[in-house]
């Protein structure tokens, strides 16, 4: 059987009703803490690794510098050679910007091998299980999915200004809302075909989309509640592929109100001792890990298991996302 994780990135525990959001909360829900940056608030940049390790950011070594751009970044790395010695920190922070909203660099695309190279385990390690769209977990550097095209693609819908509420601004928060939305449907399809295939103990998914929306809805509550309520129904199809034996948590990095990053993050799962197992990301990977340990999660399942018109139905949101 196999164990699904779907990193939800802003999935904030305060915005979250088990009545109105029931695949968003499961059998078991709770806030749990999280880690900020020196930037001063959680970073997706330095959580996901923290998540899928169990290291804090300064021990796995995937942090941001002081001016909050990730110049350790591999493809931001020169950069950061000259603008140390020739920019001001608050020039230097400006160009980071707009290298990340202009051009191909992308603070979260470290390579996968980067973790062996430094002795550092990872919770995929040893084990038949599949990495999708995972923040600086990058199995396959030369390949990008469909999540990966939009965001390259958005131009002025999203575009970092660290002047601006939440430090992004939108020419049109509605056309940005659903290219983030497609986004999810994107990573959650993903999840469900990796799940059908049964060739997986452990089907580990991420999306962006909830953030984004955070991020430029801080004066349009209304639509950050919208994208709460779309996930949800997103999440519950995924939750009706489980088979017995199958568990699903959802975890996210940090939440997200008004604009910013929150310093509390949430889980939700199916099980809820692996649920109560976890007080902290730090924790998520031992519980994950003491999951695949205590149950027969062997990636199994029999091909045929899903009914065709559901495999269909799959690959078929694949297909319409751009994915096939």
């Amino acid at each position: 059987m196999t164990v699904v994780v779907l990193g939800i990135d802003a999935l904030d525990p305060d915005l979250v009703d088990p009545d109105a959001h029931p695949n968003l909360t499961l059998a078991a829900h709770r806030s749990i803490e999280t880690i900020e940056s020196v930037a001063g608030e959680p970073s997706t940049h330095e959580l996901w690794p923290t998540i899928i390790t169990g290291l804090r950011p300064e021990d796995h070594g995937l942090t941001l510098e002081d001016d909050g751009v990730a110049w350790g970044n591999p493809l931001l790395e020169l950069g950061s050679t000259v603008a140390d010695f020739l920019m001001p920190d608050a020039l230097q922070t400006r160009i980071g910007a707009w290298l990340l909203t202009n051009t191909d660099a992308d603070a979260f695309r470290t390579p996968a091998t980067y973790y062996e190279e430094n002795d550092i385990e990872t919770l995929f390690d040893g084990r038949e299980a599949t990495a999708i769209g995972v923040p600086n977990y990058v199995v396959d550097p030369d390949s990008e999915d469909r999540e990966h095209n939009l965001r390259r693609s958005l131009g002025d819908l999203f575009e970092r200004d660290p002047d601006a509420t939440g430090g992004h601004t939108s020419a049109d928060p509605y056309e940005f809302y659903e290219q983030c939305l497609e986004m999810a449907m994107v990573r959650i399809a993903r999840a469900r075909r990796g799940l059908r295939g049964g060739r997986y103990e452990l089907v580990f998914a991420y999306t962006s989309g909830l953030d984004l929306v955070g991020h430029v809805t801080y004066d349009l509550p209304a639509l950050q509640r919208s994208a709460y309520d779309e996930l949800d129904e997103f999440v519950g199809e995924l939750r009706e592929d489980l088979a017995d034996g199958d568990e699903l948590l959802l975890v996210s990095d940090h939440g997200l109100q008004d604009g910013v990053h929150t310093d509390e993050a949430m889980v939700a799962g199916t099980d809820e001792a692996m649920v109560e197992a976890i007080g902290s990301v730090v924790d998520v990977r031992a519980a994950i890990e003491a999951e695949l340990r205590g149950g027969d999660h062997r990636g199994d399942r029999e091909e045929g298991s899903f009914s065709e018109a559901g495999a269909a139905e799959v690959k078929g949101q694949l297909e319409d996302l751009g994915y096939m």
